[in-house]
C-alpha cells in the first residue's frame, strides 16, 4: 500500500517524540498495523526508510512481540490466557470452548473477519482470572459461557464492553492506533483498577499508619 501525505506526517510526528529516532520502531508498527490491520511488508520498509536503518532490524521487533501481526486479524482479536493461576481458573476450557464454538485454531479468523482468536500466556492480571482480553482490553472474571456470548456480540457488531478501561470496545485498528500513541479520548473511561487490585495498596497504607 501506499501512504498518504498525512500518513507519513503521522509518522514523522511519532519519530519526533524520541531523541533517538530508532527509538520510534515500535510505535511506528503499531501504526501501520493500525491502517492495514497487520503488519505489511510495506510498513516494514517505509519504517525502514524514515529511520534510516535495515529492513531487516524492523523485522526482527516486528516478529519478535506478538502484539505485532504479519497477516490480517479480526476486527476483534480476542486472547485467551491459559498461564498458571488463570489455567486452574479454567482458562484452559475458555479456550477449547471457543475453539470450538467458533471453529478456529490459534490465531485464526472467523470468515465474516469479525473475530480472531490467540493463545496467550498471561495477561497481567492474575487478581481476576480467568481472563480474556479483546483488543487488549480486559473481560476479568470469564466463564465458557460469558466468553461465547462475547465474541458472539462482537459477530453481531455490539461488542460487549469491556470489564474496565472504555465504555465501548474500539476495533483492533482502532487500539492498534492508541498504542502508536494516538489519542483516542477514552483514556479516562470506565474502570480503570479494580478492588482485587488496590487490595494490596489499602492494606500496605492501612499497615502504614500502625
Amino acid at each position: 500500500m501506499a501512504y498518504t501525505e498525512q500518513e507519513l506526517s503521522v509518522m514523522d510526528s511519532i519519530i519526533a517524540r524520541y531523541p533517538r529516532s530508532r527509538s520510534a520502531i515500535m510505535p511506528l508498527l503499531h501504526y501501520v498495523q493500525s491502517l492495514a490491520g497487520f503488519v505489511t511488508n510495506e510498513g516494514i520498509e517505509e519504517i525502514a526508510l524514515k529511520l534510516g536503518i535495515a529492513t531487516a532490524e524492523v523485522s526482527a521487533v516486528a516478529t519478535f512481540y506478538t502484539q505485532y501481526k504479519r497477516k490480517p486479524m479480526g476486527e476483534y482479536h480476542v486472547g485467551v490466557c491459559t498461564n498458571t493461576l488463570c489455567a486452574v481458573m479454567g482458562g484452559d476450557e475458555i479456550l477449547a470452548g471457543l475453539k470450538d464454538h467458533l471453529g478456529l485454531e490459534n490465531d485464526g479468523v472467523t470468515a465474516d473477519g469479525k473475530v480472531s482468536l490467540e493463545h496467550l500466556e498471561c495477561n497481567a492480571a492474575c487478581d481476576y482470572a480467568p481472563v480474556v482480553m479483546a483488543n487488549w482490553e480486559f473481560y476479568d472474571n470469564q466463564t465458557v459461557q460469558s466468553a461465547k456470548d462475547l465474541v458472539d456480540s462482537m459477530r453481531a457488531g455490539k461488542p460487549i464492553p469491556p470489564t474496565r478501561g472504555p465504555d465501548v470496545l474500539p476495533t483492533w485498528k482502532e487500539n492498534s492506533a492508541v498504542l502508536a500513541g494516538l489519542n483516542d479520548g477514552h483514556a479516562n473511561e470506565g474502570v480503570q483498577a479494580g478492588a482485587a487490585s488496590l487490595l494490596g495498596l489499602k492494606l500496605s497504607k492501612k499497615g502504614s499508619k500502625k
